[in-house]
């Protein structure tokens, strides 16, 4: 069924994204689209509608840590993507709900604003300079210790597991490992 006529009845109440590149893209399409007479006030409600999974986290924490398993929070290092911070403006709200159900989350000491390298198709038009970008951004994880890298975004999550042995995940991925 096309989802349109249920956003045009105001039976959506958001559209989540997992993946924060595709969400910076998604909350872009009202300026991509602001001059297109067929589009533009679609383009705006979507955009209105438009959640990254991140920004429901602080509803759903009460209701979610009754049901973490009790057991010692797994030691995190978290990479925020850039279309994340710097797309979205979406800044502290992973590492500060995962941490408030009980994870050990911790950005790098310096740097973690920049780019791990992945950068949409960057690592493939530009690999050499990519493959710098990601060990650089491996070497500032790296003294962390953590058990797993996560990230917020599949491209990073990619780039930067094909440079370590250390298990790198979508942040959502570990939670759901830890509910009960």
């Amino acid at each position: 069924m096309p989802w349109w006529p249920l956003v045009a009845a105001d039976k959506v109440e958001a559209i989540v994204m997992n993946a924060s590149g595709c969400g910076a893209q998604v909350k872009d399409y009202a300026h991509a689209l602001a001059h297109d007479p067929a589009y533009a006030e679609r383009a705006r409600r979507i955009v209105a509608l438009t959640r990254d999974i991140s920004e429901l986290l602080p509803d759903l924490v009460p209701r979610l840590k009754p049901k973490m398993r009790a057991r010692g929070a797994r030691k995190l290092a978290y990479h925020p993507p850039c279309t994340l911070q710097h797309g979205q403006q979406l800044r502290g709200g992973v590492e500060t709900h995962l941490g408030a159900l009980g994870f050990d989350v911790q950005l790098a000491k310096s740097e973690s604003h920049l780019c791990c390298g992945s950068a949409g198709t960057y690592s493939v038009l530009q690999p050499e300079l990519s493959y710098q970008l990601r060990d650089r951004k491996l070497g500032h994880l790296a003294p962390l210790q953590a058990e797993v890298i996560v990230s917020a975004n599949i491209g990073c999550i990619q780039h930067l597991g094909t440079g370590t042995n250390t298990p790198v995940k979508h942040w959502i991925e570990v939670l759901d490992e830890a509910l009960a």
